[in-house]
């Protein structure tokens, strides 16, 4: 954890280093490159629910044709093998 001693330094060392003009564009930038990946993690949610639910949809659809088509009864082929 940062102490207030350690942050204070940090700032010390930040503002020498861009100087007390370029610090505004700085914090500016950062708070659009936050609000950019927000905005880019929102979408990669929603994106992947959509693909979520087409894939449920897809499989529920194809559990309900496999049930609804008869499968061949395994007497048939005894039948036809006890005739010989």
């Amino acid at each position: 954890m940062l102490g207030g001693w350690q942050i204070v330094v940090i700032l010390v060392v930040i503002l020498l280093l861009f100087g007390g003009k370029k610090i505004p564009e700085l914090a500016k930038g950062l708070g659009e490159g936050i609000k950019s990946f927000k905005d880019a993690v929102k979408d990669g949610e929603e994106e992947a629910k959509k693909e979520e639910s087409g894939v449920k949809g897809e499989l529920e659809g194809g559990v309900a044709n496999k049930s609804t088509s008869t499968p061949q009864s395994s007497t048939d082929t005894t039948r036809k093998g006890s005739k010989a």
